[in-house]
């Protein structure tokens, strides 16, 4: 049980705040073409292997990274740096970041969470970057568009204490503060609910933690730059298999209003050849967007950096959108099966009429030569 009151506050040395907007802005972004359009302050992104990481352990392809002035923006007691980092996927998604200095108490972080949730001016300044970035990078983006939702995300990493902190302090005697860090609310909380939020949390030595929950995480460790990469990609992970999920939802009352209103006519065959066209198109866009999405991290053996991977995949269930994005699949596959069916019996009818039409305008010009004769 935690304590009411705590008899010392913990102080924050030198910490940051990363709030992470994640954008849908393309079909796919190709990386080499955006490095030579955007040079300046672009560096292709890689993990660091601060830890026994293999070398296996890297992205493919390795996304690009843009550093780009903006504007400074107050929160709370806190202010944003001068500046933001854009990060690129070649599947088509831009992850937008800001960081805001952490100094002082670490319940007053909380605040700031609070303030972070649902930010719609940290929003609409993010989108408008993304706007920006994709005017820069012309024909590099595939098939531009912004998705209409964001996947918003804050990765509070504290490098050091004031005083010296064991690691497991922050899941018995802090966990309270820990715990309203993460769900972003300043009041206090219930033991239940402290327990849910503390309770996805790994730890590599005796002296950091990583806590991961919904909309925020907490790394307490002074070298935490690859544990906020990989979290930062697991967010942008989800808004993908959100919008795949909700395109194939799209596609799925397509289709099944072209299966529905499809005419019973024998001759009504050419009108089947630009419908499965279609739907192969989805079946193809769908399928290669999945690939890439769930590909792009190569997570080989038991390390560190994976163990932080498959915490938040389970934290934002990650597995279940796979499961439901693969049975969407399926049923397009089942779907389109059915229309290729239904053309061919068409067409073989259509082929039979055609037979039948030819023996009989050969009987009847027999039989009007007969008698002619």
């Amino acid at each position: 049980m935690w304590e009411e009151r705590l008899t010392t506050d913990l102080v924050i040395a030198k910490g940051t705040c990363f709030p992470v907007f994640a954008y849908e802005v393309a079909q796919a972004i190709d990386l080499d073409a955006a490095e030579r359009r955007l040079l300046a302050g672009a560096e292709r992104q890689t993990i660091k292997h601060k830890r026994r990481a293999p070398a296996y352990f890297e992205y493919e392809p390795a996304p690009l990274r843009v550093a780009r002035q903006a504007e400074e923006h107050a929160l709370a007691s806190y202010r944003t740096s001068p500046g933001v980092e854009l990060v690129l996927y070649d599947f088509g998604a831009v992850s937008v970041s800001y960081a805001i200095p952490l100094a002082g108490a670490l319940a007053d972080a909380a605040v700031l969470a609070s303030e972070l949730w649902g930010n719609e001016r940290l929003l609409a300044d993010s989108r408008g970057h993304v706007e920006r970035l994709l005017q820069d990078l012309g024909d590099a983006a595939v098939r531009p568009r912004i998705a209409d939702f964001v996947e918003d995300y804050s990765i509070f990493l504290v490098e050091a204490f004031t005083d010296t902190c064991d690691a497991a302090a922050l899941w018995t005697e802090y966990a309270p503060q820990v715990a309203q860090i993460l769900r972003a609310e300043p009041r206090t909380l219930s033991q239940q609910e402290i327990g849910d939020a503390t309770g996805s949390r790994l730890s590599f030595g005796p002296d950091d933690a990583t806590f991961i929950d919904t909309d925020a995480a907490l790394v307490f460790d002074p070298e935490g730059d690859d544990v906020r990469a990989v979290l930062e990609f697991a967010n942008t992970q989800l808004l993908e298999m959100r919008f795949l999920d909700q395109q194939l939802d799209k596609a799925l009352d397509r289709v099944y209003e072209s299966l529905l209103r499809r005419p019973e006519r024998p001759w009504a065959v050419g009108s089947y050849g630009a419908e499965l066209r279609r739907i192969a198109r989805l079946q193809l866009d769908g399928a290669i967007l999945f690939e890439q999405v769930t590909n792009a991290l190569k997570l080989v053996g038991e390390q560190y950096l994976a163990r932080v991977y498959s915490l938040a995949s389970r934290r934002f269930h990650l597995g279940e959108w796979d499961a439901s994005i693969t049975r969407k699949l399926q049923t397009i596959d089942g779907v389109y099966a059915k229309l290729a069916d239904r053309a061919a019996t068409r067409r073989m009818e259509v082929l039979e009429w055609i037979i039948i039409v030819l023996i009989a305008v050969s009987l009847a010009v027999s039989v009007v030569a007969g008698v002619s004769h």
